[in-house]
């Protein structure tokens, strides 16, 4: 049990050991999303910026004008939010290499509450040109996708959870920009999942199983550039695609899919997350729940979508 969030520290510090050019830039936040580790490790390449998340944004673009490769950590909702302005108009106008690992992604944050839930992240990026997402399932994806972002030329954005969750891979995984993961091979249906749901839809995919039902599960971590190929070549297969994430069913991965099959494969599509709109206070577990964001809930939908 990890979250995805307890990649960053580690991760960052192993990485700027070998590269000096990596820097770190908080928001008033380090405890949370771990960069004060990194700030202990190198002192004079982390700045915290304080509660400005705008200039932190205008920094870490000046930063990468200079060379360096900078990675922006605070709360997603901050840090997508409060810096749009300068995300839109200095980071990916520019295609600036600037790497955003921000953390307390979705409505798993839990007890913090509705205004601290972002679920229109992933949708708000997506319509920035030059922008790369990466939605880790795990802990071990979290900490290869921070090493791979490095290699990607220009701004990325790597979204990361609160709570510990049970992993989907192992220590040797090999992460791969871009590409999705078939963790299931099926034929009656594709699960698209993303983020923490990919753990649910491998638990649902063996509740089915009992029933008869053979799904297969994606894991498509890449949000942009989608792997198109692959969810093309699963729909043709099963005839019948299910995603399910963490985050509104707008425009996030429910809309990436959709508008991909539309034009290419029109095939049923069925979403999961958040139906526009905001998120409730509450134990992070209950609020899954509520949200229908459970293993049982994507059984249900997977039944009456193949009715």
């Amino acid at each position: 049990m990890k979250a995805t969030r307890q990649a960053v520290a580690p991760t960052l510090i192993e990485m700027g050991k070998e590269n000096p050019n990596i820097v770190a830039l908080d928001a008033d936040l380090a405890e949370s999303t771990g960069l004060n580790k990194f700030g202990k490790e190198f002192p004079d390449r982390f700045f915290d910026c304080g509660v400005a998340e705008q200039n932190m944004m205008s920094t870490a673009a000046g930063l990468a004008v200079s060379g360096k490769t900078p990675f922006v950590g605070s709360f997603t909702v901050f840090t997508i939010g409060r810096a749009w302005d300068q995300l839109r108009n200095v980071v990916a106008y520019a295609d600036l290499n600037v790497k955003i690992c921000s953390t307390h992604s979705g409505v798993s944050v839990g007890e913090d509450g509705s205004s601290h839930q972002p679920i229109e992240d992933i949708a708000m990026l997506r319509a920035l040109p030059n922008m790369k997402i990466i939605v880790p399932a795990d802990f071990y994806e979290a900490r290869e996708a921070l090493k791979a972002s490095v290699e990607i030329p220009g701004p990325v954005f790597i979204r990361l959870g609160r709570p510990k969750m049970p992993q989907v891979y192992d220590d040797d995984y090999s992460f791969k920009f871009g590409k999705a993961d078939v963790l299931k091979a099926g034929k009656d249906l594709s699960i698209i999942a993303t983020g923490l749901m990919v753990r649910m839809a491998l638990d649902a995919a063996d509740m089915l199983q009992q029933d008869g039902i053979d799904a297969e599960v994606i894991n498509m971590s890449t949000i942009k550039p989608l792997d198109e190929a692959t969810l093309i070549e699963s729909a043709r297969k099963t005839g019948r695609v299910l995603t399910v994430e963490e985050h509104s069913i707008v425009g996030g991965l429910g809309g990436a899919v959709s508008e991909t099959l539309s034009e290419k494969l029109p095939t049923p599509v069925t979403r999961i997350g958040v139906k526009d709109r905001f998120g409730t206070s509450g134990p992070y577990q209950e609020v899954l729940k509520y949200f229908g964001l459970t293993p049982e809930n994507i059984v249900k939908t997977a039944k009456e979508a193949l009715l």
